[in-house]
């Protein structure tokens, strides 16, 4: 098919607009210098009136979080049978739950994090040994994290009972689904795959315990290494494992953790990442001899 005519889907409602913005700004002058005709369309702001006078050869999505990356806009395309970037209605909406992906892959014997996952609808549930529950299948320390979130957005780690009281009614205030996550001590890692081709695996190194959004994109105190090939071997097979699970199109980057035994921890699934020059993946497709003119033709053009 012969693409000339591209809406970019940007910004959104989430707590990770500006995130997309910043994404969106490097794929538009990108897919300009390319030649395509690009039509950027924020849709906190849009109009379907506008979007539907246009001859629209293909959607780019460089949208995160809610309204954007969990099939919402991906049904809504399809039933304007308009093809768009990335993953289909079924894999955007399984993806952006963590707890779901999580479970979804428990079946395939993928090593998957103990959690519990609370939200105002379920607290009550553990209401008299709600504590005890918890504790008893995780310990300290944890992960308290959005359930819903990307971008690291309000990742904090509990090291006791305390902090942990402390946090947990404030989070579900804030973010309604928390995910209550076992704290695996290791390396962090991430794999990106484009069009069904595993990207060399990068290594996080942090200067902190956990990659939370502040390392990512305001500090920036972090650099990025190879790993060990026999891991790198190991971890490509799960990632392309997990892909085709998922049923994933376009691009997607897979986070995980690697213990001091070199257990592969799945930790989730990205299915619309960063884009910025500074994003991993980006620089996964570096690391692989990618470079972000050809990273962003080969998104357009993947089934």
């Amino acid at each position: 098919m012969k693409i000339k005519n591209i809406a970019l889907f940007l910004g959104g409602y989430s707590n990770e607009r500006n995130i997309s913005i910043k994404s969106s700004f490097e794929i538009f002058k990108t897919l300009f210098i390319l030649g395509y005709n690009v039509y950027p369309i924020d849709i906190k702001y849009f109009s379907l009136n506008f979007f539907l006078k246009k001859k629209i050869d293909k959607v780019f999505i460089s949208l995160h979080g809610r309204i954007g990356e969990d099939g919402c806009i991906q049904g809504l395309l399809e039933y304007l049978n308009i093809p768009y970037t990335g993953s289909n209605v079924f894999t955007s909406s399984l993806c952006i739950n963590k707890y779901n992906t999580k479970i979804f892959l428990s079946n395939y014997n993928i090593n998957i994090i103990p959690d519990f996952l609370l939200n105002k609808k379920n607290l009550n549930i553990y209401k008299n040994n709600f504590y005890e529950n918890i504790f008893s299948k995780i310990g300290f320390p944890l992960l308290l994290k959005p359930n819903y979130c990307g971008s690291s957005i309000g990742i904090n780690i509990i090291y006791n009972i305390n902090n942990f009281k402390k946090n947990i009614l404030k989070y579900i205030k804030k973010f309604n689904n928390i995910l209550i996550e076992k704290y695996i001590f290791g390396t962090e890692c991430t794999v990106g795959i484009v069009d069904g081709k595993v990207l060399c695996p990068i290594k996080i190194n942090l200067s902190n315990n956990y990659f939370s959004y502040n390392i990512k994109y305001i500090n920036k105190k972090y650099f990025i290494d190879k790993l060990d090939k026999k891991i790198e071997f190991k971890i490509k097979n799960i990632s392309i494992k997990i892909w085709n699970i998922l049923n994933c199109k376009g691009c997607i980057r897979i986070d995980y953790i690697i213990d001091k035994n070199n257990n592969i921890w799945f930790l989730e699934l990205n299915t619309i990442p960063g884009m910025t020059k500074n994003s991993l993946l980006p620089i996964a497709a570096k690391f692989s001899g990618i470079n972000y003119i050809n990273l962003i033709e080969k998104i357009l053009y993947s089934n």
